[in-house]
């Protein structure tokens, strides 16, 4: 398998408007997550830019850039038009799509998540972690995965994911983790898919893969990276990493 990483970024966040660009630490958010994806060191890292300004600021840190179309329906769209643009020869046969506000997040989870796809042979990899706190079961901004884990409880595979608690009963209950690993052939079958009425309805985009039967490999992993989604979020990951180097 031969990954490549590309991380979709747009200026146009409806909570955090501009946060690609967000000074974090004196760095901008979207250049922190373009290192922590390099720092896996599983193949070339690309930010897939909806705007010039994240391009170059990308580019200005060292790092690979490619413009995408600002219209563009979702992140995955973004990264199967930056695929097609950097890798025309087809050398990558594996794709994460890593969110472009998760400044802190551990480069093993990326490591982890194309391991998941390698070893199960599904369409696409995710991860999820393991809820510690009652409230975020009930809360309905945090995305539940239903997984059927193997004995090791290192690999399962996903029935549904939901923001309502679920499954019902006792036994733990996991937080999913938006990293995905796509063979390419399944991005592309993805991205040409129609959002599915449970997608809709969720408001949650795996549904559309399980929807149309494509499996859904998932990880265990320690816990949810910071996603800045809000200025109380960009606080936190201020906080967080305000003594890391520039």
């Amino acid at each position: 398998m031969k990954p490549i990483v590309i991380i979709p970024a747009r200026m146009a966040s409806t909570r955090l408007p501009g946060k690609p660009l967000a000074d974090i630490a004196g760095v901008p958010m979207i250049v922190r997550v373009w290192r922590q994806a390099a720092a896996a060191n599983v193949g070339p890292v690309v930010v897939a830019a909806a705007e010039r300004e994240i391009a170059q600021a990308v580019e200005n840190a060292g790092g690979r850039a490619v413009l995408t179309a600002p219209d563009l329906p979702s992140g995955s769209d973004r990264v199967w038009a930056a695929l097609n643009a950097v890798d025309r020869g087809f050398e990558h046969d594996v794709v994460v799509n890593l969110q472009g506000d998760l400044p802190a997040v551990e480069p093993s989870y990326i490591r982890a998540c194309i391991d998941a796809l390698a070893t199960t042979g599904a369409d696409i990899a995710t991860l999820a972690a393991e809820i510690d706190d009652d409230a975020d079961a009930d809360n309905v901004n945090v995305a539940k995965a239903i997984v059927s884990w193997d004995v090791t409880q290192a690999r399962g595979k996903a029935h549904y994911f939901t923001r309502a608690r679920c499954p019902w009963g006792e036994g733990p209950l996991y937080f999913h983790v938006g990293i995905y690993a796509y063979t390419r052939a399944a991005l592309g079958r993805f991205v040409g898919l129609l959002p599915s009425p449970l997608e809709k309805r969720e408001k949650l985009e795996q549904l559309r893969a399980l929807e149309a039967g494509m499996s859904i490999a998932v990880a265990q992993v320690d816990g949810v990276p910071l996603s800045v989604d809000t200025q109380d979020d960009l606080k936190q990951a201020r906080a967080l990493l305000a003594h890391e180097k520039v």
